[in-house]
């Protein structure tokens, strides 16, 4: 097993031995585009599988509109029952799009449905403190990060996107480090 340079690979191994579905904990990646998050989240959720959990795969956007489908059609509360069995939920690419108040609600429903009940694996590249860019209101983020946060595990990645690498070999694209974030770079 090769792991990124920026990595705690003593952690990820850890998780590895699913403790951490045993104990209803949550795993939360946060870093950067192309760092491994969802590789790894896959791999915990796989590992989970083959360990005689069940789990499910879904982006933050399928999410949303699973859940407001449901909502509009009077199912809510059945679609976040279903969405609570899997013993590992994985939510990729938390923070990529805002959410409104009314997904931030349907979202907050769901942690609620989910604490202390199963595992959430979750991927974001925004750090918890720009969690308020997601969310547009304060309170409901800080309901979320409460519940997620309470029995959980964070690793924190650094480092150049992997998809990326063979270009910035060849000067096509140059690293985008924190310093030209602030500038004005986009990733």
């Amino acid at each position: 097993m090769k792991f990124h340079s920026g990595l705690n690979t003593g952690k990820i191994r850890e998780l590895f031995g699913l403790q951490f579905v045993h104990r209803n904990q949550n795993v939360i990646f946060l870093g950067p585009p192309g760092v491994g998050k969802t590789h790894l989240a896959i791999s915990l959720a796989v590992a989970s599988c083959q360990g005689g959990f069940t789990a499910y795969f879904v982006t933050l956007s399928e999410l949303i509109g699973l859940l407001k489908k449901a909502h509009q059609s009077g199912r809510l509360k059945s679609k976040l029952k279903a969405l609570a069995k899997p013993k590992v939920l994985v939510l990729d690419e938390m923070g990529y799009l805002p959410l409104d108040l009314e997904e931030s609600n349907l979202f907050f429903q769901l942690i609620c449905a989910r604490y202390e009940k199963g595992s959430i694996i979750l991927t974001s590249n925004k750090s918890y403190g720009a969690w308020n860019e997601i969310f547009p209101d304060m309170t409901i983020a800080s309901a979320i990060l409460d519940r997620l946060l309470h029995h959980s595990i964070t690793i924190n990645i650094k480092g150049n996107s992997y998809r990326l690498k063979d270009k910035r070999k060849v000067g096509l694209f140059e690293s985008i480090t924190p310093e030209h974030q602030k500038k004005g770079g986009q990733a």
